[in-house]
């Protein structure tokens, strides 16, 4: 069946265009040489440093002061952070996110400072909704248990996944592949799906007895 003269198989005219056009400025901002620039003027006032690309508003929510990151903070390639409305991101100095690591704060997230996430991790405050049937899942919008903390000097291994509402203390270790559904004491080593406590971590005698 021909489609000429009816601009496309769904009538594509100039509203379409345009909308196609502003949704494709917003979903590649960050890659706009201009943003581009920008971001890395942002954080060179903030003393850290972005490896290309970098996902995310993260342009907007640190121009509004509700991306707050420390010195020394590095982004490697593929960091995701996202930060809607008045939603919130804490990184704390020296903190380290290795690629492809997510952030998702709908009301606040914090990680201390001298943390490392390693590849693929990801942490929220929040989880997407699924329970009205009469309604498309992406549509649904978010709900969360409150804000999610990850305290000073902890290490998550790769692909961690960190939900909504838990508290992680500090000098935690969490093992690769964990899923921290509940709070973590400080000075633990957790993993495991959801993740538990494996051991306490002991430090030697500082005065070397």
């Amino acid at each position: 069946m021909s489609t000429a003269g009816s601009g496309g198989p769904r009538g594509w005219d100039g509203k379409r265009a345009s909308l196609w056009l502003a949704k494709w400025r917003w979903y590649e901002r960050n890659s706009l040489p201009w943003n581009r620039a920008r971001i890395h003027w942002e954080m060179m006032r903030r003393e850290s440093f972005v490896r290309w690309p970098v996902h995310g508003n993260v342009l907007e929510a640190l121009r509004d002061g509700r991306l707050e990151i420390g010195p020394g903070v590095l982004l490697e390639p593929g960091v995701w952070i996202t930060a809607p409305d008045a939603a919130r991101v804490r990184i704390g100095g020296g903190t380290f996110l290795n690629q492809g690591v997510m952030i998702a704060s709908q009301q606040l997230v914090e990680i201390g400072a001298h943390c490392m996430l390693a590849n693929g991790c990801f942490v929220s405050d929040a989880s997407h909704r699924y329970d009205d049937r009469n309604r498309p899942v992406p549509w649904q919008g978010f709900e969360s248990k409150g804000p999610t903390c990850i305290s000073d000097n902890c290490w998550l291994g790769a692909h961690v996944v960190v939900s909504s509402g838990v508290t992680i203390g500090e000098r935690c270790v969490i093992g690769a592949n964990s899923v921290v559904t509940k709070d973590i004491e400080p000075y633990t080593v957790a993993a495991g799906a959801p993740a538990h406590v494996i051991r306490k971590i002991e430090y030697a005698d500082p005065g070397g007895g």
